[in-house]
């Protein structure tokens, strides 16, 4: 259940309209989506969240696909059915196949599962993993 409602164009301070514009022409739509439409009570937030991801999901060392199905992994993780949609929409449409679709399926539930077994049997990691060596 939501605790605040999406604001239409209308609502929305022009602060935030502004940001909606931002959103429209980056992703060559009118559409906006409710989580945008729900930052925009607070349009300082709005603003700061859509230029850090826009900075985030930009092409760099990683492609944008492969961006994308990241953050339906980590939505995933964290449970947020909202964004496993949006992603997964947004990787479909950077060009994620449906076999690409269903092996990241297999990698999300495999690391789940070889995540709890780990935690549950209290296993450290391997000084051969350390990183920062």
């Amino acid at each position: 259940m939501a605790t605040l409602r999406p604001l239409s164009d209308d609502e929305a301070s022009p602060e935030a309209r502004a940001v909606f514009d931002a959103i429209r022409t980056a992703r060559g739509t009118d559409f906006v989506n409710a989580f945008w439409r729900t930052l925009a009570h607070d349009p300082p937030r709005l603003r700061a969240v859509w230029e850090q991801l826009s900075a985030v999901m930009a092409p760099g060392a990683l492609d944008p696909l492969v961006k994308e199905m990241v953050y339906v992994a980590v939505s995933t993780a964290n449970g947020c059915a909202y964004c496993v949609h949006s992603h997964t929409a947004a990787a479909k449409g950077k060009g994620m196949t449906e076999a690409q679709h269903a092996e990241l399926l297999s990698v999300i539930g495999m690391a789940a599962q070889t995540n709890a077994l780990v935690t549950a049997l209290g296993v450290a990691p391997d000084p051969e993993f350390d990183a920062a060596r």
